[in-house]
This record gives structure tokens, sequence and C-alpha cells, in this order.
């Protein structure tokens, strides 16, 4: 995080101007400049529909842990229990920030454990097919997808590369090499915590492409091409939603208890071990995790990548016979 205290020089020195509201967007003004655009946006919408309407118009010095509580059980009253939990951070992370700047009349917390007595939320896996034939008809759908061309090509690519949907999503073309069949995709844009991204600065997480991918990608350009992203949102610099996907499965009739686009990860996680054999770690590597090695992560780089390719490619493959 940024110097608090430096920032705070430009904070009201009384009691009196200091509200929740404006104490938190202060806050805001500093953590978001280390974070991605979408998790800024995602926090700032948290905000001001579940934290500043009970919180912001009181005066920061005087709100307790019961009217923070009271805030948080709004939230879970809909049933909305991992959120609950997401606000109170945000609350705690605002009153930390409050008395590292020496905010007046602010001496503790009323947030800090607070997630004790919070609902828990129910733990669940991204649905995911497992069962080829199954998997095959999904594919059959996909091809015959009546929607947007952009999202269907999307939807081709989602099971065969199984990146994360927001890496697919923010693919730009400058990373894709259509004919060395490679997409190199920057750290900065993977699901990284802050630290790591910015000790692994500079580097990328390969996905070869199988010809298969190569051949969806060829189709697409003609009409994204311009833009400097894969798949466009209606403003080419912006990329599609987050919902395309997952909604363009429901409109096919694929229901979010079968299948999401995060689901695709488990399935080829699975299948590539079960079914085609290939060694956890190169999948492992493939999916973007530590692959523990003790002569370092380069060399678990450079070992698995022949092995990630033969997979990719064995994979697609795999997924047209299903298809067929």
């Amino acid at each position: 995080m940024h110097d608090y205290f430096a920032y705070c020089t430009t904070s009201p020195s009384t009691t009196q101007e200091n509200t929740f509201e404006r104490v938190a967007r202060q806050w805001y003004e500093v953590a978001q400049t280390e974070w991605t655009h979408g998790h800024a946006r995602t926090v700032l919408s948290r905000m001001e529909r579940d934290v500043l309407p009970p919180l912001g118009p009181k005066r920061i010095s005087d709100i307790t842990t019961k009217d923070v509580l009271a805030a948080l059980r709004l939230v879970e009253s809909r049933q909305a229990y991992e959120s609950a939990h997401r606000i109170k951070t945000i609350i705690g992370q605002v009153f930390n920030f409050a008395i590292i700047s020496d905010i007046p009349g602010v001496e503790n917390n009323p947030a800090a454990g607070l997630g004790k007595v919070l609902k828990q939320p129910a733990k669940k896996n991204m649905a995911a097919i497992l069962e080829p034939e199954k998997l095959g008809r999904l594919l059959r759908d996909i091809d015959a997808y009546a929607g947007s061309f952009v999202a269907r090509c999307a939807l081709q690519l989602a099971p065969m590369l199984f990146v994360r949907p927001g890496e697919l999503r923010n693919a730009k073309w400058d990373d894709i090499d259509l004919d060395g069949a490679v997409w190199q995709l920057p750290i900065e844009y993977t699901k990284l915590v802050l630290k790591e991204k910015a000790r692994r600065k500079g580097q990328v997480h390969t996905v070869p492409l199988a010809h298969q991918a190569v051949s969806v990608l060829r189709e697409l350009h003609p009409f994204t091409g311009r833009s400097p992203c894969v798949f466009p949102g209606r403003a080419a610099s912006r990329v599609m939603s987050e919902n395309t996907v997952n909604q363009a499965l429901r409109t096919m009739g694929w229901d979010g208890e079968t299948v999401t686009g995060h689901g695709f990860r488990a399935t080829a996680r699975t299948m590539l071990h079960e079914t085609l054999g290939f060694s956890p770690d190169a999948i492992e590597a493939q999916l973007g995790h530590r692959v523990p090695d003790r002569l370092g992560e380069a060399y678990n780089r450079s070992k698995h990548l022949e092995e990630r390719r033969r997979m990719m490619q064995a994979w697609a493959n795999y997924l047209d016979g299903l298809n067929g």
C-alpha cells in the first residue's frame, strides 16, 4: 500500500467533517491505485450499494461495532453471505486507514472480529462437465450457437484453452502469434496476487495453440482485428462482458448447476489426466498453478512446455472426437 501517513496531510482535521463516506472515499482513492480496473470498480460498487447508505452519513468516530454489524446483517438478509464477508473487509480497511491517518476520534476498528459472527458462505466448486457424452453434446451446441459470432468464438475457445474466463476475455491480439501457434499471456492479466505479479513482472504464461484454436482465431481476426482486444465489447476499446459466455450457455439451455465458463478448467484438468494420461505437473503448469520443483520455477516452465504443446493439441483432437 501507499504511504498513508503522507496522504493524511490532506485529511480534514475536525471530527465534525469526518463522515464515514468522506474517509472511505479517501481510502478508496489511495487503495485503488494498486488494483486492477475491474477490482476497483467492484469495490466501489459494493461501497456505494451496501456500505455508504447505512454508514456513510455518520461521523466515523461515532460508529460502533453494533452499527457495522447492523449494516452487514442487511447484506445477509438477502442471503449474500460471501458479499457480507467482503464488505466487512472493506469497512475494516477504511477504519485501519483512519487509524493510521490519525483521524480524530478513531482509535479502534469496530469491524475487527465480526467475521466470526457472520454466516459462512457455502463452499461450492464451479460447475463442470466430466462425462464425455455430455461434453460432446455441449460442443455441438456451441458450434450451432445462433448468437453473436464473437461470442461463439469465445465459447469454442473456452473449453479448448481452459484459461480463466477473465484471461480469455482480456486476450489481446498483440500477445497472440498465429503463425507460431502460441499465446503469450502477460502475467499482469492473470489471476495472481499483486505481490506475485510484481515479482514476476515482464513474464508471460505460455498458452500453446492447437491448430483448431488457430483456425478459430483466424476466422475471428477479420471481425475484431481492428481492436486491440480479441473479444471487444460494444466499445472496441473495452472487452466483452464477464457474463457473455455464461449467458450464452444459459441461452443454449445449459444451467449453472451443470456448466460454467470457469468449469472448463476442471473438465480439462480431470480428463487430461484420467482419460488422456498427461502428467499432473504439465496440467497444473498449463492451468497457471505453481508446480514445485527443486530446480526452480524457470526450470519448471521450460521442462513442461514441450509436453504442454503436445497436450494442448491432443486435448483439441479429443474434443473434436467428442464433437464428431
